[in-house]
């Protein structure tokens, strides 16, 4: 009678991923604009060991362009790392789910607008809960841009924190 063995195998050996010369950086970052997704995506398997994620070539370019200098340069040292998810923890409370939502794309409260509108400079402070103009206080920023123009406009787009269509 023969007996089988119970024992898992062997995990496969960890990938390894290429040490990227320095003089080589600048090179490399300027072919991955022309390179064919085919190409980046092989790249992404030899510098991340892993298949490349199901998003955008911009996404998969830019990612690509962090790695090879990090591979080159060195990343973040540990502190920095730390110090950056203890923040990352002040902000969502240790929640992974926050973690994992994108952040509201509203500027962080303090920030200046600076709106130039038939040559007169228009500053907007935003707040926590608000906007400020002229010393009100102002619920969206189309109002602002309404109360500026006289006309309708969509207030994230007079500002200037999203594109027009087709631009």
């Amino acid at each position: 009678m023969t007996r089988r063995s119970t024992a898992a195998p062997a995990p496969a050996p960890a990938p390894t991923i290429p040490r990227i010369p320095p003089p080589e950086v600048l090179g490399r970052l300027a072919a991955l604009q022309t390179a064919p997704i085919v190409t980046l995506k092989q790249q992404w398997r030899e510098l991340y060991g892993k298949e490349p994620p199901p998003f955008s070539r911009s996404y998969i370019t830019s990612r690509l362009a962090y790695r090879i200098q990090e591979l080159a340069y060195g990343g973040l040292k540990r502190e920095t790392r730390e110090r950056l998810e203890a923040l990352g923890e002040q902000l969502d409370g240790g929640n992974v789910v926050l973690r994992r939502i994108r952040a509201d794309s509203r500027p962080l409260p303090g920030t200046r607008l600076i709106r130039e509108w038939q040559g007169v400079q228009h500053v907007v402070t935003v707040r926590q809960h608000d906007f400020e103009f002229e010393g009100r206080p102002y619920q969206s920023l189309s109002s602002i841009a309404r109360h500026i123009t006289g006309t309708r406009w969509n207030g994230w787009t007079f500002f200037g924190l999203k594109g027009r269509a087709g631009a």
